[in-house]
């Protein structure tokens, strides 16, 4: 009799996978000489779902440190996310 548990190494290998993937990450926008500020903060708002102030504030941190964490959520959340500032021109990665 052959009997498949939850507990084989491919299954926990998948569970480790999937809990990679979804762990929790942050958007990191990063500097640039090309977008305003006002480009940054409508896009942080619109992506982001940032209130104005909060937008305001990390383009400040963003021009001042040369980067700053904009979002945090699971990598399936802020993919998407990414991928829209990255439209947009903005620089950003997932970390």
């Amino acid at each position: 009799m052959n009997i498949h548990n939850n507990h084989s190494p491919d299954y926990q290998e998948e569970l480790l996978l999937e809990e990679e993937v979804d762990s929790s990450r942050c958007i990191v926008l990063y500097n640039d000489d090309v977008n305003t500020f006002d480009w940054v903060i409508d896009s942080l708002i619109d992506v982001c779902r940032h209130q104005r102030e909060q937008a305001e504030q990390c383009s400040l941190i963003v021009h001042y440190k040369g980067r700053c964490a904009v979002k945090e959520g699971g990598f399936t959340e802020l993919k998407p996310m990414c991928e829209a500032l990255l439209d947009r021109g903005l620089s950003a990665t997932i970390e």
